[in-house]
């Protein structure tokens, strides 16, 4: 039995492990086992969420009006859904929603994603709204 250890560079996590073993069972198979040894991505980034969640509540002073947003947030999440379900059971409104949904993407499509000037002009769009709402 042979064993590799292999280190895989990721942007998310510092130097994952990965054991490779590989078996020959018979004459022309080889069995390939990989064990990660490492965290994923996924537990990675969840715990970032956390870990950030947890500096922001150490770091508030005011408490009551955190749990005040988180409650808000999600009775609007609860509403929104109710909403969307009453707007749903009325008759004509869910088509006529269609209908104006697939022409947006239509003109969206046509004005945007089309042409390769027009994608260029999108991406540079995009990028002075993520730096007009992140502050750089």
């Amino acid at each position: 039995m042979a064993s590799i250890v292999a280190n895989l560079p990721s942007p998310l996590t510092t130097s994952p492990k990965f054991t490779v073993s590989a078996t020959e069972e018979r004459q022309s198979r080889v069995a390939i086992v990989v064990k990660a040894t490492g965290e994923s991505s996924e537990s990675s980034t969840s715990l970032s969420i956390v870990k950030s969640v947890q500096n922001v509540w150490d770091s508030s002073e005011n408490r009551l009006a955190l749990i005040g947003l988180g409650f808000a947030a999600v009775v609007a999440v609860w509403a929104s859904a109710n909403l969307i379900t009453a707007i749903d059971k009325l008759p004509l409104i869910p088509s006529a929603f269609e209908f104006i949904g697939i022409l947006f993407s239509s003109w969206f499509i046509y004005r945007y994603l089309l042409f390769k000037p027009d994608r260029e002009e999108l991406l540079q769009t995009v990028k002075k709204s993520v730096s007009d709402i992140l502050g750089q």
